[in-house]
C-alpha cells in the first residue's frame, strides 16, 4: 500500500513519555518533602490547583508558583536557590529517561530518505513538546508539528522559552480542541496539501487516535507497545491521579468520549514503531510544499 504521509502522535508512541513524567517529578516532589519538611498531603492539592489552572500535568514553572513554598521563601527567587536540589533532580532524572523508543530514529532516518512527508500531532502543550523534540533529535526528521499553544510564560524568561529546530515548522491547533478529533485530522492533512489516502497515522490510544483516524477515514497504526506503561507502574499513576490537571469538565468530555467509541479494531498493530515499514510502501511526498 502507497504512503507519503506519516502522522505519529508523539507521548508514548515514539518516546515513553510517561516514565520521563514520573522518575523526574517524583524525583523532585521526594527533595521538595526532604528539604522543606512538607508532606505530600500540602504539596500535592497545590500542585494539581495549578496544573488544573494551565491545563497540563508540566507546567514549566510549578515550584515557583506553590502558595506553601512563598509562604516559606518570599518569592520566587527565594524558591530557586533553597530548593536547587529539587531542581536539579527533575532535570537529571529527565535526562537520564529521555530517549526515543527502539527502533524510532533509524525508522524516521529511513523515511526521510526517501522524502516521506512526516508529521507530528500531539494533544501536549507547546514548550515541553519542543523541548523534548529538539532534545530527541527529532527536529532532523519531522517535518511540522501541531501542538495546542503553550500556557502563558514569564515575560523575562523570553528567548529562553524558544527552539530552534532544525528541520521541523511549528504549527498550533485550535485552542481547547482535543482528539479524537476527525476534522481537526483532515484540516491538517489539508492544510498541508496532502491527500488523505496518501497518509498513515500511528498512535497509542485506541480510543483516541485510532478512533480518530478511522472516522477521518485515515490509514491507522496502533502502536501497542506505547501501551505497558501504567500497568508497569502503578505507583506512577497514582502520582499523576493525585496532580492531573483534569477538571470535572474534562473528566465528563473523557467520559463522553468513552460513550462515543466505536470500538472498531486497529487496521494495523504494531510492537514496535519500524513495523510500519513493512506494512506500507512508503514513497516520495508531492504535495503542496514539496
Amino acid at each position: 500500500m502507497k504512503k507519503t504521509v506519516l502522522i505519529t502522535d508523539l507521548d508514548n508512541t515514539l518516546f515513553d513519555w510517561f516514565s520521563i513524567w514520573y522518575a523526574s517529578n517524583s524525583a523532585m516532589f521526594d527533595k521538595v518533602y526532604e528539604i522543606t519538611g512538607l508532606c505530600s498531603d500540602v504539596i500535592l492539592p497545590e500542585v494539581k490547583k495549578i496544573h488544573q489552572e494551565h491545563g497540563t500535568a508540566e507546567y514549566a514553572f510549578l515550584l515557583q508558583n506553590l502558595p506553601s513554598l512563598l509562604d516559606m521563601y518570599g518569592s520566587e527567587d527565594g524558591i530557586n536557590e533553597a530548593l536547587d536540589e529539587a531542581i536539579h533532580a527533575f532535570r537529571s532524572e529527565r535526562k537520564k529517561h529521555l530517549r526515543l523508543y527502539p527502533t524510532v530514529e533509524d525508522t524516521l532516518k529511513a523515511l526521510k530518505s526517501i522524502g516521506v512527508l512526516v508529521i507530528a500531532y500531539t494533544e501536549s502543550k507547546s514548550y515541553y513538546t519542543s523541548y523534548r523534540l529538539k532534545k530527541l533529535g527529532l527536529d532532523n526528521y519531522i517535518d511540522y508539528l501541531f501542538s495546542p499553544p503553550d500556557h502563558e510564560l514569564p515575560e523575562e524568561l523570553g528567548s529562553g522559552t524558544k527552539f530552534s529546530f532544525s528541520l521541523t515548522k511549528l504549527k498550533h491547533t485550535p485552542e481547547g480542541e482535543t482528539k479524537p478529533n476527525p476534522k481537526l485530522l483532515l484540516d491538517i492533512i489539508d492544510d498541508l496539501g496532502a491527500d488523505v489516502e496518501d497518509c498513515v497515522y500511528i498512535g497509542d490510544s485506541e480510543m483516541k487516535d485510532i478512533e480518530m483516524a478511522q472516522q477521518a477515514c485515515v490509514t491507522d497504526v496502533f502502536a501497542r507497545y506505547g501501551t505497558a506503561h501504567f500497568e508497569n507502574n502503578a505507583e506512577g499513576y497514582e502520582l499523576l491521579r493525585a496532580v492531573t490537571h483534569w477538571t470535572d469538565e474534562d473528566v465528563e468530555r473523557e467520559k463522553k468520549i468513552k460513550d462515543n467509541y466505536h470500538h472498531i479494531p486497529p487496521t494495523y498493530t504494531v510492537d514496535s514503531f519500524s513495523e510500519i515499514l513493512d506494512i506500507f510502501d512508503f514513497q516520495t511526498f508531492k504535495g503542496a510544499d514539496s
